[in-house]
């Protein structure tokens, strides 16, 4: 872990608060944990609902309004292919806290 060493190591204030609505809302949305194993999930491929239902042991319905929760924060994006909906993860900040997360807590 990085240590800071003098006052330049720090995020400037005004760098801080002019990002800190955006990292709280990022995460906000990340911050349920079928929400995250969503993230998780979608870290290294797009995924469809049914792909992602195999994953995650919830409701459809339930990952469905994670699903919504997650793209109103505009952490994942859809792509439809015919009548299957894919998400994937269209916010680096987020991929980045994945990555991060898995390296962390998971075997990568």
């Amino acid at each position: 872990m990085a240590v800071a060493t003098s006052i330049d190591d720090y995020l400037p204030i005004e760098q801080l608060m002019a990002n800190s609505d955006d990292a709280a809302v990022l995460l906000k949305a990340m911050s349920h944990k079928s929400r995250l194993m969503i993230m998780c999930s979608l870290y290294t491929d797009e995924l469809s609902v049914g792909e992602l239902n195999k994953i995650i042991p919830i409701s459809q319905s339930a990952l469905s309004q994670h699903l919504a929760a997650l793209r109103q924060a505009g952490l994942v994006e859809t792509r439809r292919m015919s009548q299957t909906i894919y998400y994937s993860i269209s916010s680096d900040a987020c991929a980045a806290i994945i990555h991060a997360l898995k390296e962390h807590y998971c075997d990568m």
